[in-house]
Parts: C-alpha cells; sequence; structure tokens
C-alpha cells in the first residue's frame, strides 16, 4: 500500500476528506499536500485499523513540486549566409561545437567565422563607418580572442586604428596570407551570434549554391539545460532561484537552479474545459566531469519549494481528522493530541506540526 493510500484510508476511516498528496496531471506530477475541506463527523461505527508506532523527531521539512522533464541543449541558432552567394565548399560537422573566432562554413572557399554578440552583422567592418554597437561587440571579441596584447583597444562603439591593427593579427591568426590581412571585414565573413554553436544540421550541401541570406546552418547553444512543465495551479509556490534536485535514470541525481519561468501557451480551439495548463520552467543544472547525458533525456525533477528547519515531526500517517473539525495524533498511550500540519515533506513521508508534542514521543501510524 502506498503512502497516499494509508493516509487516504486513515483519514478516511474518521469520516475526512482529504486531497491526497500526490496530485497526478498528464505527464506532471505535483507533489504537496492540499486539504480539499473540513473533515466530517463519522456518521456510523469503524472498524479499528491495525497501528503501530513512530517516534516524534525534530527536524527539517522540505516540501518539493515533483515534475517530469527533459534535459537538453538550450536555444535554437540559425546560422544564415550574410554574403554574396557561392557554392558551399564545407561546413561545421553536426554535432560539433563552434566557439568564438571558430569557422562556421566556408563559401566559394572563404571562411565565415563566428563572434559573440546580441546585434546581427548588418555591414563591412572597417576603418571609418559610423560608429555603431556592432563595433563595440567586435572589439569586446578581439580582446577576448587575445588579439590586443598591447591593450591599445578602447571597447567602444568607434572603429579606429587599434581596431584594425587587432583584425589585421586576427587575421594572420586565421591563417589568411599577408596580402588579405586588410584591417578590415568583409559583410559576411563574421556571424554574430549569442554564444558558442553546437552544429545540429547542415542545411546545404557541400558543392551546392548558397544564395545570400540563405540558411546554411541550424544550431542550439552548448548549455544543458532542464526544461520542465509546471501546472499553472502550482507555479505559486515555485520562483527563479529554488533549488532543484534531478534524477536521471541510471545516474546520481545533480543539482540545478530555476533559471526561468515562461508564459502559458494559450488554450488550442477546441480544447476541453478540463485541459490542465502548464507553463515551461527552465532549470540550469551543474553536471559533473565526463561525458554529458545525451540530447533531450527524460529526467524527474524535484522544485524545493519551502524548508523549514528545527520543527517538529510526524510521520503524515500519523494524522487523523478531528470529527469537529481540524486533525490530531494518537500516542502510544492513547491520548488524542490536537495538532496543525505545516508543511508537508512528500519524499521523506513527514509532515511539520504544532501541537502539544514532545520528541522522543511515539504515536500511532497504521500497519501497511
Amino acid at each position: 500500500m502506498t503512502t497516499s493510500e494509508v493516509r487516504q484510508r486513515r483519514l478516511g476511516a474518521r469520516g475526512a476528506r482529504v486531497a491526497g498528496a500526490l496530485v497526478v496531471t498528464g505527464a506532471a506530477v505535483a507533489v504537496g499536500f492540499a486539504v480539499a475541506d473540513r473533515p466530517r463527523p463519522a456518521t456510523g461505527q469503524v472498524a479499528p485499523l491495525a497501528s503501530a508506532t513512530a517516534p516524534v523527531t525534530r527536524g527539517t521539512a522540505t516540501q518539493r513540486v515533483q515534475v517530469s522533464g527533459t534535459l537538453g541543449y538550450q536555444g535554437h541558432y540559425s546560422v544564415v549566409h550574410q554574403g554574396t552567394g557561392g557554392i558551399l565548399t564545407s561546413a561545421a560537422a553536426p554535432g560539433s561545437t563552434v566557439d568564438r573566432g571558430g569557422e562556421l562554413y566556408r563559401v566559394d572557399n572563404r571562411a565565415t567565422r563566428l563572434l559573440l554578440g546580441p546585434v546581427p552583422a548588418y555591414r563591412e567592418l572597417r576603418a571609418g563607418i559610423p560608429d555603431g554597437p556592432d563595433v563595440r561587440q567586435l572589439e569586446e571579441n578581439l580582446v577576448a580572442l587575445g588579439e590586443d596584447p598591447g591593450h591599445r583597444i578602447v571597447v567602444n562603439d568607434h572603429f579606429d586604428a587599434a581596431t584594425t591593427a587587432a583584425i589585421k593579427r586576427w587575421q594572420g591568426a586565421c591563417g589568411l596570407p599577408v596580402a588579405e590581412r586588410t584591417g578590415a571585414l568583409a559583410f559576411g565573413q563574421v556571424a554574430f551570434e549569442a554564444g558558442p554553436v553546437r552544429v545540429t544540421e547542415v542545411r546545404v550541401a557541400a558543392g551546392t549554391s548558397v544564395a545570400a541570406d540563405g540558411e546554411v546552418l541550424s544550431g542550439t547553444s552548448a548549455t544543458l539545460v532542464v526544461t520542465a512543465q509546471v501546472g499553472a495551479d502550482r507555479l505559486p509556490s515555485v520562483k527563479a532561484g529554488d533549488q532543484v534536485l534531478v534524477r536521471i535514470t541510471g545516474s546520481a541525481p545533480i543539482s540545478g537552479t530555476v533559471s526561468a519561468i515562461g508564459q502559458a501557451a494559450p488554450p488550442q480551439p477546441g480544447a476541453a474545459a478540463s485541459t490542465v495548463v502548464t507553463v515551461p520552467v527552465t532549470v540550469t543544472v551543474h553536471l559533473p566531469a565526463g561525458p554529458p547525458p545525451p540530447d533531450r533525456t527524460p529526467v524527474q525533477v524535484a522544485i524545493t519549494t519551502g524548508t523549514h528547519r528545527d520543527v517538529l515531526l510526524v510521520p503524515v500517517t500519523s494524522l487523523l481528522a478531528r470529527p469537529a473539525g481540524g486533525y490530531q495524533v494518537r500516542t502510544a498511550e492513547g491520548a488524542a493530541v490536537e495538532v496543525t500540519p505545516v508543511l508537508f515533506d512528500d519524499s521523506a513521508g513527514l509532515v511539520e506540526v504544532t501541537g502539544n508534542l514532545r520528541p522522543g514521543e511515539r504515536v500511532e501510524v497504521p500497519v501497511p
């Protein structure tokens, strides 16, 4: 018999109506405890249940929302060729990760390289162009690539002689012949993306034509995150920064943190009124050293939504409904002690209570 079944049977034996600690909604399982309404007096004789005893303890109660999720790479990138059209001569292989300064692809054997930043490339980068945020981005990348050893670049929106010199050094580091180290970057020679690109697909076969503005690669970030759908009814207890425990089948649990909470998707036309609304929650995880799990790995997620320390704890199954409302436990000596449940720790099968109890006392629990 599960913890929920035991609890329902025990409370039901006193005429109570209490919602179970497990509420199953589609693929998501939200763990908690809610009182559906006040217990009602029993109307007939109920056969006593066989019971044992368990100790009252003092410790920590942790309440969690548990849901199913997926471990996968965050985001989606579409790498578009912005230069003159030509023939695709090579491209980064699917499954590889291109970082700052790395080669994404070649058209007519001219490389397009990755630089990092939120502003997309929109013009040639050379001396004499008007100031702009793309220049600041370029200079940040040149500094990060180590192409300003004399620290002459002042990172700002202005393209100056120090920027030209750093580009020439970078062009040399990329293997360009001296005649092609111009200190300028033609439109299409660099692509700006928000972070390193993990290539998932090459959209154009080598040896075929690539038009200007044609998609060459698609990919994701190189960051693994967990995405889970949390029922909107459970969302008020979840917030950014909550600690998370992620379980992968066959592996030790890993820790994480709620990093983002999305928006509920609008209901589909014709959807039933009973359709459960869910909200995407993103969890940043701290993976151990070694090869990462495969993309789209199913996981179980436990989001810590409340922790109370140094509190009185009793087994959830020791709770009894009082005929006049509220809850009580029965001590080993047979005395009924009124208690108030505070926080349910489903993973431990315990509940924080307040009432006239002491650590070390024993309370009745049903025999499984």
